[in-house]
């Protein structure tokens, strides 16, 4: 499995800040940005970021021009970029028990019970579904534009450190 349900990885975090910085540049009215430009104004360490833009790419969310004007960008409108597809193309699925997943479906190996009696899986199978429809709503414009995204969802401040 991949991420733990209310976490990313520090490599998903860095292609989001790659994400970000590519849309404040296209909304600026930029040209392609080099990868140096992208680490540098992202925070990103360039080793990662080699391997992550080329994801972004394969995943149809990037592109890379060559030439003079060569580098990366952003090929669809950051309100269009799913918050949920990044992470699950970086990270890989976001159930926290295989026999939530919708793709690489699997039932518990060490399930002795049927899946519709299951108390574990009904449990987090409903804070699951609750974080699904949450983060499948926010987009790459989320991140960029609004500093309180969450507050559609009418949910209470999580105090700091937990």
């Amino acid at each position: 499995m991949g991420s733990v349900v209310g976490m990313i990885t520090l490599k998903t975090k860095y292609a989001l800040k790659a994400l970000m910085t590519l849309a404040d540049d296209q909304a600026a009215g930029g040209d392609a940005l080099r990868i140096e430009e992208i680490a540098t104004r992202s925070g990103a360490p360039k080793r990662f970021l080699e391997h992550i833009l080329l994801d972004l790419k394969r995943a149809g969310l990037i592109r890379s021009k060559r030439g003079r004007n060569g580098g990366y960008e952003l090929l669809r409108e950051p309100k269009l970029v799913s918050l949920a597809e990044v992470l699950r193309l970086i990270d890989g699925p976001m159930a926290p028990l295989p026999c939530l997943s919708r793709k690489p479906y699997q039932p518990c190996e060490d399930c002795q019970e049927d899946e519709e009696s299951c108390r574990v899986r009904a449990v987090f199978g409903g804070f699951y579904a609750t974080y699904i429809l949450m983060i499948e709503s926010l987009t790459l414009a989320d991140l960029l534009l609004d500093s309180s995204p969450l507050s559609r969802f009418a949910l209470a401040e999580v105090p700091a450190g937990e």
